[in-house]
């Protein structure tokens, strides 16, 4: 499938800020969600683009500093593990979305998101599996995962006992060892972790 169809079809209908909108995040254990929304430059194609998962981390950081260069805009926002374990990572990953769009330097007047419904007024495509069928969220996914990665290898270096520079905050085996061996750090999503790990000091 031409991953550019969707955005095709928008055109021809008359729509011309059309706003990718991916997440990265949902199901880590520690960190926080992390979104992206993205107007590209449909005149101007990057080569190579395609769902993050997909890609290697040496193409997604390159292409990252190409998406970055080349967008008319974009915007990158997170919701941290604390909110998560308030309103749940679904509500979370909403809202971070939502941060997005409202953050742009251009109201978008089309929203492609991967599989997500936001409430807003903007008409929206929910398209599931939308990383691997749109340009736009491809890009907003790639944005999103370069972004996320670089903070957790951060994270990894102030709590060096759970590799997040490895795994991402994701339940790898060593990371659940981990925390049930030393407990959770500062930036585990409590809710995440309550069926492997109880707290015996509460």
């Amino acid at each position: 499938m031409d991953n550019l169809q969707y955005e095709k079809e928008a055109i021809l209908k008359g729509y011309r800020f059309i706003c990718g909108i991916d997440e990265v995040g949902r199901g880590p254990l520690a960190g926080p969600v992390v979104a992206c929304a993205c107007i590209m430059d449909l005149t101007d194609v990057i080569e190579g683009v395609d769902d993050s998962k997909k890609l290697s981390e040496k193409k997604r950081e390159k292409l990252f500093e190409e998406i970055k260069s080349k967008a008319i805009c974009y915007s990158i926002c997170e919701i941290d593990h604390e909110e998560i374990d308030k309103i749940n990572i679904l509500n979370a990953t909403k809202k971070c979305m939502l941060n997005c769009v409202n953050s742009l330097e251009l109201k978008p007047d089309l929203l492609l998101i991967d599989a997500v419904k936001l409430d807003t007024d903007i008409e929206q495509l929910n398209i599931i599996k939308g990383d691997a069928k749109s340009y736009s969220i491809a890009c907003a996914s790639i944005l999103a995962k370069v972004y996320r990665d670089r903070l957790m290898k951060e994270y990894a270096k102030e709590y060096p006992l759970y590799a997040f520079d490895k795994n991402a905050g994701y339940g790898t085996k060593v990371h659940r060892e981990a925390i049930m061996e030393y407990g959770p750090c500062k930036i585990h999503r409590k809710t995440f972790i309550k069926n492997f790990w109880v707290d015996k000091g509460n």
